[in-house]
């Protein structure tokens, strides 16, 4: 044997010495790592779900250890109490392949070389509640996917819901093109990373009752970049994009379509302060192929103090959450709970947040209409004061604009004319443009906006206990008084 062949041979001997050890060492580890992992699993489970009716569990129901590999097999339990208290929960089982650190097989052959802990193949197993959805997938495991662990605690996560198609009922269909997910996190999923496609989905649904309900998404897109906060959630970015939609109903079996319809979400904390932003767009809309217009909307908010936020929220969901049968608790807060409650909303408006309706626009065809308020709070002295007095000092300002498009108006009263069955020409253009007049009226009645050309404007400012209503000027009592006088004369015509 010459050298260089032989320097390789023992290259190799080691190195498979080092994978043997390695792989003996990750399979002695694996039911200990496995146990934590579902232990921690459970725990972010009860988080999710708190204050909801479901119930959710993971358990390792068996493991067999072996040299390069181990087999281990997880039990799912899902529970919703509104199925009442003899109703069994769904019981989901998975079988888990685990290759063994530092090379595991799957690895080499991909050329990824770097040492991971494991490797872990699962795949939802067939049982008789899962047989149906097994037979709509001709029987490939619908749900299954790859789990890398390196040795730094880190997650590269993929999984996939394998396409199907299945009759739900002797008339209604289902459709899926699958769907897949990407997911990595750094040691105790501290940072989560995530992104999802699916094809396309379509549901028929048909009654003998009513006319037949079709369904239809195509192109949709999720993503998530996110970071866990020490109040114990995540913030950061999310993204759901759907390319389109459609929807076919009705005894004429009319069809609304949107599409590049787009939500987005973010939030980031300084401190005990959160600020976050809420975005809606959606790019077309059409009935029955006809052209309705598009859509916007931008929330947010500011200086939010997220202990206080979460106190409320775990009072509302001692005190207000619906019970198992929808209804909701008799139980009235305690004096003690009052107290708390109070404490808290103080200490939200001690923060001085800021909410926002950024921007909401409808746009049609013939005009444009826009609506946009930004609001400040914060802490009164006291809240034994006259309401008045509380009011100016909890709200720091006010600021609102509306541009209403009586074009717009008259558009979108066209098509409600449609939706409700409406077919002749000339009596939805009629009663579209008496719509869109009549809002003018009576803005200009109720003194509430002024009209401009083919436009209802309206302004509201409230600073410093003045209140400035398109431009007439007045102290807030005086406002009160004229808004009690204007819409009570209203009220009681």
């Amino acid at each position: 044997m010459n050298k260089p062949l032989g320097v390789l041979v023992g290259i190799v001997v080691v190195a498979g010495a080092l994978n043997t050890a390695g792989a003996w060492y990750t399979g002695s580890k694996i039911e200990g790592v496995l146990q934590t992992s579902i232990e921690q699993t459970n725990q972010e489970l009860a988080k999710q779900l708190q204050g909801t009716t479901t119930h959710g569990t993971i358990e390792l129901v068996s493991i067999e250890r072996n040299l390069y590999s181990s087999t281990a097999h997880y039990r799912l339990k899902i529970q919703d109490d509104k199925a009442g208290p003899d109703a069994k929960p769904v019981e989901l089982l998975f079988v888990d392949n685990i290759e063994h650190g530092p090379l595991p097989w799957s690895r080499i052959k991909t050329f990824k070389w770097m040492p991971v802990m494991a490797v872990s193949n699962y795949s939802l197993e067939k049982t008789p509640f899962t047989e149906k959805w097994f037979a709509a997938t001709k029987d490939q495991a619908p749900l299954k996917g790859q789990v890398t662990l390196g040795y730094d605690r880190s997650v590269d996560g993929h999984m996939e819901l394998m396409a199907l198609e299945t009759q739900l009922d002797e008339h209604s269909t289902f459709s899926f093109s699958g769907m897949t997910m990407q997911a990595q996190t750094d040691a105790d999923g501290q940072n989560l990373k995530a992104k999802g496609y699916m094809d396309h989905l379509k549901l028929n649904a048909i009654t003998i009752e009513n006319p037949p309900v079709t369904v239809e998404l195509n192109g949709l897109t999720l993503a998530s970049d996110l970071k866990k906060t020490d109040f114990g959630f995540y913030l950061g970015q999310n993204v759901m994009a759907l390319s389109e939609g459609q929807l076919t109903y009705g005894v004429k079996q009319s069809v609304i379509k949107l599409k590049n319809f787009e939500y987005t979400d973010s939030a980031s904390a300084n401190g005990n302060l959160m600020s976050g932003r809420l975005a809606y767009n959606v790019g077309d809309i059409t009935l029955d192929g006809k052209p309705v217009g598009s859509a916007q909307m931008v929330l947010t908010a500011s200086s939010l103090d997220i202990p206080a936020m979460q106190a409320l929220l775990q009072i509302y969901q001692n005190k207000f959450q619906p019970q198992a049968d929808g209804t909701l608790p008799q139980t009235p807060l305690t004096p003690a709970e009052q107290v708390q409650m109070q404490l808290q909303v103080e200490k939200i408006l001690a923060a001085k947040p800021q909410l926002a309706l950024e921007k909401f626009t409808i746009k049609t065809a013939n005009g444009e209409s826009q609506l946009n308020v930004v609001m400040g709070l914060a802490k009164p002295t006291s809240f034994e004061q006259p309401p008045v007095d509380v009011t100016k000092q909890m709200l720091t300002a006010l600021d609102a604009k509306l541009l209403l498009s009586k074009p717009m108006i008259a558009d979108l009263s066209a098509v409600q004319a449609q939706l409700v069955g409406q077919t002749d020409p000339q009596a939805i253009a009629k009663m579209a443009s008496m719509n869109s007049e009549m809002a003018g009226v009576m803005a200009v009645q109720t003194g509430l906006a002024k009209v401009e050309g083919n436009n209802i404007l309206a302004s509201l400012n409230y600073a410093d206990g003045q209140v400035d209503l398109n431009g007439q000027k007045m102290s807030l009592e005086d406002f009160i008084t004229a808004m009690s006088t204007r819409f009570g004369g209203v009220a009681s015509q």
